[in-house]
């Protein structure tokens, strides 16, 4: 019989390493289960999307009453089907209840009042909250991003020698176009939803060649970490795949946010107001003001934040493909997430012992379902 205490404690172990999957019988499907009073919560308020403002109070009654009956109508639907009650409260969801908790609430604005933008809008953020949940609660992304900050100088060490090539030459360029015209124009006079898709587009590009050879990468820390009792299941693969791809990410993170200090520092201290009125026709919108030596003083702008945002979203990028495409880091890399997690793996091999599954080739703690 296995050591209970002891497997308890190892199970706990993989979730302080952002490594749930790792744990027997765990599906990270569940995590939307564990999710549903958030979930109903959530569903139950975009109910309220049946509004319209253009229409008077007992129209939007009306309409109000209507989003009420569709929405308890897909639920009751449900749960006959699953045989429960009509207007029981869902036990568990699955991919059906995903689908109408994406649908639904996004259709109810586009049947009373047509009103597109706020229906595109609440099946963008109910698709993204899925997709957080999923990454959160399932595959543990908040412990793995405190177990990649705790070791973030060791991860960083390994990347100094590819940020000394890349800055050297990113700082350059980035310094030469900081002070145009155009480079304050772009970022400063579209409107701010614009410029915030903007500097987001920058940042998705990042990431995506962070996942771009990310499979190769697991394969490769699979053998630097020495698994041991039979290869990763597919989820489990999944799981330590975002552990390797947050490791990295952290690191693209600070060099932006690095680099926006900089050019906030820089900025304020060499654009002056007769500038950006050169460049821009205004002053800009003053946000801070601070003492400088004597009697003069540094003033951060609005403008000066956004050309900042838009030099650290894109040093991003560029930091991220310089990464992917040395060789020497990625191997640097792998090692030393590999280094990190041979605790972890050893840790899963005395598990899956104490579960009676360590001799068996094919007997790792599998999950069924990602």
């Amino acid at each position: 019989m296995a050591d209970q205490p002891r497997v308890a404690e190892l199970e706990h172990r993989f979730r302080r390493a952002g490594l749930p999957t790792f744990i027997r019988g765990y599906s990270a499907r569940q995590a939307f289960t564990r999710a549903l009073p958030l979930l109903t919560l959530v569903f139950v308020l975009e109910i309220l999307n049946a509004l319209n403002l253009k229409f008077g109070f007992w129209v939007n009654v009306g309409f109000l009453a209507g989003g009420i009956a569709i929405a308890l109508g897909m639920i009751g639907l449900l749960n006959v089907a699953r045989g429960q009650r009509f207007l029981a409260v869902p036990r568990h969801v699955g991919p059906i209840e995903m689908l109408v908790f994406i649908l639904v609430p996004a259709v109810l604005p586009l049947i009373f009042g047509g009103q597109v933008p706020s229906a595109a809008f609440t099946l963008i953020a109910n698709a993204a909250l899925l997709g957080a949940v999923y990454l959160v609660l399932g595959f543990g992304a908040i412990s793995i991003v405190g177990w990649a900050a705790r070791r973030f100088l060791a991860l960083f060490s390994a990347s100094v020698s590819v940020l000394v090539r890349a800055l050297s030459l990113l700082l350059f360029f980035l310094l030469v176009i900081f002070f145009t015209t155009e480079t304050w124009q772009i970022w400063t006079v579209p409107a701010i939803p614009k410029f915030v898709a903007a500097a987001i587009l920058f940042v998705l590009l990042a990431a995506a060649f962070l996942l771009l050879r990310l499979p190769g990468s697991v394969r490769g820390l699979e053998r630097e970490a020495e698994v041991g009792s039979g290869d990763l299941s597919r989820p489990q693969q999944i799981n330590v795949g975002l552990v390797l791809f947050l490791s990295q990410f952290l690191q693209v993170a600070f060099v932006a946010m690095a680099v926006w200090l900089f050019f906030v520092v820089f900025g304020a201290i060499l654009v002056s107001a007769g500038v950006r009125e050169a460049w821009l026709g205004t002053a800009g919108t003053e946000v801070w003001r601070l003492p400088f030596l004597g009697d003069s003083s540094v003033v951060i702008t609005s403008e000066l934040l956004r050309v900042a945002t838009g030099m650290a979203s894109f040093a991003a990028l560029y930091y991220a493909v310089a990464t992917q495409l040395d060789e020497a880091y990625r191997d640097e890399v792998i090692e030393q997430v590999a280094d990190q997690l041979r605790e972890t793996f050893a840790a899963r091999t005395d598990y899956l012992r104490l579960l009676g599954a360590g001799a068996a080739a094919s007997g790792p703690a599998r999950s069924d379902e990602a």
